[in-house]
């Protein structure tokens, strides 16, 4: 028998009856998007199974292990003789309601899944029961995961605010070596060398740090990888506690032909004269944060903070965000006043190219060249703008940024001294400071970068990302190939390279610049 084509129809199955061929093409023909619908409606119903799969796997062995393998019936295969729709209906309005559940009494709650399954097959509960036990069984994992979470971070906080025994070891030992080698006193830089220091056709570098093995690694890698080692003048700002040490390894492993200067802050005249902002800025600040919401007991106490936030309010204890080494950047004009333009570098950065090319950088009036920090392939690191470090429930940062703002890089930046002269960077700095202080650290919780946004805000040239790849102390879910194309990685965050807690991966990249056989290094133990 012949078939009727309908329009547009090349061929109909012989095997169709023809009656049932015609109401199938006239359904379809009365409804382009039927289709559509189908699979939209086979979408929803496959999204209700997978929701309650976990759930039915359970109840499978629950009920008589007598059951045979040769059930039909969809209820028998999931281990009961029959699950109608009311039962479903039931199992998933408690499920949904769980989100919306403020207290759940948890004392009787399964411990695992093994005593889920045989709580329920002891006692033959209904559909409710079981999904309330289920839902509380959920809940306390949950908990106990948090918490669980909450302890890393206390760990990782303690693991990264304090300093390891090798580490420590070094300073000391170079300390000693200071006082008994008249090798290790010599004037830095040599006296031929000191014209340079003052030269702004050179390239000057500083480095602000209290850790001497990782300005060590900083002061390495940017020599072995520079070009034009000849104009390299590297400037390390320490403290009066490390200065012995950190003088002692500079001058017992010189870094000819570059030029190396090693000073601590009270070798300044500038900063040995008179209130110094920052530094009064430092001792109420450590007051501020000595209190800081109860301390650290008080932070991972809370019941209800997200571990995010508590691994944040953690990190606003750190003692590096008190340290004079953290904010004494802010005052580079004034620590080197006849200097033009500077590269400020952060000690927990590895050089692996030639930085010549940044002095190149037209920075259009502009003062500080930077990598901006809101675009990237790597979303976690890549994503910061302004609404991430300030609180724009402030009126006072509300008013004056936006949060949309993309955010920018301290760790390497090009600083144009001669422009910044020309502004109030400096004393917007310390006034945004000094305002967060006394509204109790509700601007801002913790670091020289948000002070840093404000006071720069609107003088920041933003340089290729290849100058300045972040996130090194983060995670370590990096492209190898995007690090051999950076200038310089920084391992911002709390897993230092020098700390147990680095990523083993990523250590590498640091601890390749470190001389192993060293005297000083086998001394104190410092290994790979």
């Amino acid at each position: 028998m012949r078939l009727k084509l309908l329009p547009g129809m090349r061929h109909v199955s012989p095997l169709l009856p023809s009656k049932g061929v015609k109401e199938f093409f006239k359904t379809r023909c009365r409804s382009r998007n039927h289709s559509y619908m189908m699979v939209i409606y086979l979408c929803l119903f496959m999204a209700f199974l997978i929701r309650f799969f976990f759930v039915m796997s359970a109840v499978a062995t629950i009920d008589d292990p007598s059951i045979t393998s040769d059930c039909s019936s969809l209820g028998c295969k999931w281990g009961r003789k029959q699950i109608d729709s009311f039962e479903l209906e039931e199992i998933f309005r408690v499920l949904s309601e769980y989100p919306n559940q403020e207290a759940v009494d948890l004392s009787d709650a399964p411990k695992s899944m093994d005593d889920f399954i045989a709580d329920i097959r002891n006692n033959h509960y209904s559909s409710k029961k079981i999904a309330l036990k289920l839902r509380n069984m959920v809940t306390l994992l949950e908990q106990k995961t948090r918490l669980a979470k909450i302890q890393e971070y206390l760990y990782r906080h303690v693991a990264s605010s304090s300093i390891p025994k090798p580490v420590h070891c070094l300073s000391l030992t170079l300390a000693d070596e200071y006082t008994t080698n008249f090798a290790a006193r010599l004037q830095l830089p040599i006296p031929e060398h000191v014209p340079a220091l003052v030269d702004a056709s050179y390239h000057h570098l500083v480095l602000a740090s209290d850790n001497v093995l990782a300005a060590s690694v900083v002061a390495a890698s940017l020599v072995r990888n520079s070009l034009h080692t000849r104009r390299l003048v590297l400037h390390i700002i320490t403290d009066r506690k490390t200065f012995a040490a950190m003088h002692a390894w500079f001058s017992l492993h010189p870094l000819d032909p570059a030029v190396v200067e090693v000073k601590a802050l009270h070798h300044f005249e500038w900063f040995s004269k008179g209130k110094i902002s920052v530094i009064e800025a430092m001792e109420k600040d450590r007051a501020v944060r000595s209190q800081f919401r109860g301390g650290s007991s008080s932070i991972v106490s809370s019941a209800t903070e997200r571990p995010r936030v508590v691994a944040s309010k953690l990190q606003a204890l750190s003692p590096k965000y008190n340290s004079i080494m953290n904010h004494i950047r802010i005052n580079l004009p004034e620590l080197f006043p006849s200097l033009k333009k500077v590269v400020f570098l952060d000690d927990d950065v590895v050089i692996q190219s030639d930085l010549s090319g940044l002095w190149d950088i037209d920075l259009a009036g502009k003062v500080n060249g930077a990598v901006e920090t809101c675009r990237g392939n790597d979303r976690f690191v890549m994503s910061k703008r302004f609404k991430s470090y300030l609180n724009f429930s402030h009126q006072d940062i509300s008013s004056n940024f936006d949060p949309e703002e993309c955010a920018w890089a301290y760790g390497m930046n090009i600083f144009d001294l001669d422009s910044w002269r020309k502004t109030n960077i400096s004393e917007t700095y310390h006034h945004w400071i000094a305002k967060n202080l006394k509204s109790d650290l509700s601007l801002w919780q913790l670091g020289t970068l948000p002070p840093g946004l404000i006071a720069f805000h609107g003088h920041v040239k933003l340089i290729d990302p290849t100058w300045h790849m972040l996130g090194f102390g983060y995670q370590q879910n990096t492209s190898m190939e995007e690090v051999e194309k950076a200038a310089v990685i920084h391992f911002n965050g709390r897993a230092k390279p020098w700390l147990d807690i680095a990523f083993p991966e990523l250590k590498n990249l640091w601890s390749k610049y470190v001389d192993f056989e060293d005297k000083f290094i086998k001394t104190c133990n410092i290994r790979p």
